[in-house]
């Protein structure tokens, strides 16, 4: 067969070749049983010589008219099986993906650089989109089943994942992993992508540096947590941090730091350890700042609080499309959270403890900017004052500073 990169992908989504992969796979499992190898602490590269020799020797054995590159590529495949996330191993590795979604079986899509298309990836059945579940799932002592149909997880390199399985799932199991860069971005990677202006980097630099309150707002997939990272370096190295997440995303590169993370329910539904009890904690912690991965729930009232009581410069995030729309989202989520007074009192707590809205978001053709930095003020009527320090002209694809205007 002709090594060309469409007729190896025609080779790979074949019917014939998953069902080669799954007797390949057998075999390096019985081989394994048959020579009782414990591979568990090999090096990844005497694995790769195994599996290869084991799937060539397969091969001979049952006279498959393979070629060399297809060899190679059962053998990647095979290793990626017996250690990796199967079909998965490959996108988990590439650097330009940063999503990675599976609609059953013979149905996976990537998004690379802001766009989402289809990849030429399948699963030999929905037992196998299992299987690769379970593997993500074992190192954290987590199921997902009929009973528990739902989970998130995360892999070992801090990448998100979500799983649900039937009978929620009508058309199979669906893997959603939200990758995780091995290197956050710099403020340079964002000036080079046009994402921000150089003066917007340096205002939000003092702000940080001066101990203001932020809230960087936008919408799924705008880069909130991105840019609550870069904004989250600029914190003096001499204070300290206590960072609450559902899952641990942030990474920042500071001596003086306590990372918490929620806990689910057990099996039993109990012990679950929410945003809100850590927020609580963190206040009891000693913190100069308290960063909050995202609120999204009645933790809003705790970090409302920790701000407007002497934790000046803490941080967090919300899905909101506009600064107005993040007020909106405020003042719902506090209503959830049991809050009793008028709107005009609720804005007046808003009102003192965020300094900044930071908008960021996702546009049409995939690239992420900074849209609006918000100065907060008082409380007119029944209205937040903001003021639009800097914004993002789509049409003329241009950072504004409207400072001086």
């Amino acid at each position: 067969m002709d090594a060309a990169p469409d007729n190896i992908a025609r080779f790979k989504l074949s019917a014939q070749y998953q069902a080669l992969k799954q007797r390949a796979h057998r075999y390096i499992i019985d081989q394994i049983d048959q020579q009782d190898l414990d591979i568990e602490p090999w090096p990844e590269a005497k694995v790769e010589r195994f599996v290869s020799e084991s799937v060539r020797r397969y091969a001979s054995e049952n006279r498959l008219p393979l070629s060399r590159v297809e060899l190679d590529v059962l053998a990647r495949d095979a290793c990626d099986e017996l250690l990796g996330l199967g079909p998965l191993q490959p996108l988990v590795n590439d650097p330009e993906i940063s999503d990675i979604v599976v609609n059953g079986p013979e149905n996976v899509f990537v998004e690379k650089h802001g766009l989402m298309s289809r990849v030429p990836v399948r699963f030999n059945d929905n037992n196998h989109v299992l299987r690769v579940i379970q593997r993500i799932l074992a190192p954290l002592g987590r199921r997902v089943d009929e009973s528990t149909p739902m989970v998130d997880a995360r892999l070992a390199d801090g990448s998100r994942v979500n799983a649900v399985v039937p009978p929620i799932a009508l058309d199979g199991p669906s893997i959603s992993i939200r990758k995780f860069r091995a290197q956050p971005l710099t403020d340079e990677d964002l000036l080079r992508y046009g994402s921000v202006s150089q003066a917007e980097l340096d205002y939000l630099r003092a702000q940080v540096e001066s101990r203001k309150n932020i809230l960087v707002l936008g919408g799924t997939g705008s880069g909130k947590t991105t840019f609550l990272n870069l904004i989250s370096q600029w914190v003096p190295v001499n204070e300290r941090i206590i960072t609450v997440e559902d899952a641990a995303e942030l990474r920042l590169r500071h001596e003086h730091i306590v990372r918490l993370e929620t806990r689910p329910p057990n099996l039993e539904g109990q012990r679950a350890v929410t945003t809100r009890d850590l927020i609580r904690n963190a206040l009891r912690m000693r913190p100069d700042r308290i960063i909050v991965g995202e609120v999204r729930g009645d933790e809003v009232l705790d970090m409302l609080q920790a701000m407007n009581t002497g934790h000046d410069g803490s941080m967090t995030t919300i899905h909101a499309n506009s600064p107005p729309d993040a007020v909106h989202r405020l003042q719902l989520l506090c209503g959830f959270a049991g809050f009793k007074g008028s709107d005009a009192t609720l804005l007046g707590q808003v009102s003192s403890a965020i300094n900044l809205f930071v908008h960021v978001t996702r546009l049409a053709n995939g690239k992420r900017r900074l849209m609006s930095i918000c100065e907060i003020g008082g409380v007119a009527g029944n209205e937040l004052e903001m003021r639009e320090l800097f914004r993002y002209d789509v049409a003329a694809d241009r950072h504004v500073d409207e400072r001086s205007s």
